[in-house]
């Protein structure tokens, strides 16, 4: 049967981001045992987690408190990790802009790396979909990661160090952003931005404060939009 309503594209978008539970868990749960090992306790890991909402500027941010880096740095380095999220925002404003603001405050909030990869892929497959559709569809891609992620924090908060270090729970967050980035390599100027930040971020990974981070990923983004530039030239 096809899928028309509102509520069967919500069912769609939970199904496919369903898989990314198998590296949320583990994800959130590395998290909550790196903050107990910080000295955070509970009540501070889980508003971090639910406040932030943020994976990889959560662990950025607490990485470089554990190294008694300065505040400004701490959150300058947590913002610039972050940056993706508004372009990410960009991007889906000429799908989700016409939205009621309550339904775009909730989309800003719920607005993760799997959540856009999911609905980018869907609305560009299917361009005729509806408003309420997208919204739909967007909301039920998160819906499977949003409790797990604050459950996953707090399982890892209260285990703390009891997790062996042979479970290895570390992979989670290369392979949550190969999994999103790899079906995303569609054009020349995707492929050039990916190379030219991981060489950049190769070369200054000796900057203090991985500051290398936010030059890598200027560099990749300068290169990226070169690229498209270049390309676009090429057609006109």
């Amino acid at each position: 049967m096809a899928i028309t309503t509102p509520k069967s594209y919500f069912w769609k978008g939970f199904r496919d981001g369903a898989p990314f539970v198998f590296v949320a868990v583990p994800f959130g749960t590395l998290f909550g045992v790196f903050a107990t090992e910080a000295g955070l306790n509970i009540i501070q890991i889980l508003a971090f987690s639910a406040t932030v909402f943020a994976g990889a500027a959560q662990f950025t941010a607490l990485q470089l408190l554990q190294e008694q880096t300065p505040t400004a740095i701490v959150l300058a380095s947590a913002l610039a990790v972050n940056l993706r999220v508004a372009m990410y925002s960009a991007s889906l404003t000429p799908y989700l802009g016409a939205a009621p603001i309550w339904q775009r405050a909730c989309a800003a909030y719920l607005t993760v790396d799997q959540s856009y990869a999911c609905s980018m892929i869907q609305f560009e497959k299917e361009p005729e979909m509806s408003l309420p559709q997208r919204m739909a569809y967007f909301f039920g891609s998160v819906t499977p990661i949003t409790p797990l992620w604050v459950f996953a924090t707090y399982l890892g908060a209260v285990l703390g160090t009891q997790i062996p270090d042979s479970w290895a729970l570390d992979f989670a967050l290369p392979i949550t952003f190969l999994a999103m980035v790899g079906p995303m390599m569609r054009t020349l100027a995707h492929v050039v931005a990916a190379i030219v930040a991981i060489a950049v971020a190769i070369l200054t990974v000796g900057v203090p404060f991985n500051l290398g981070l936010l030059i890598a990923g200027a560099a990749g983004m300068m290169a990226g939009a070169q690229a498209e530039v270049m390309m676009e030239r090429r057609k006109a």
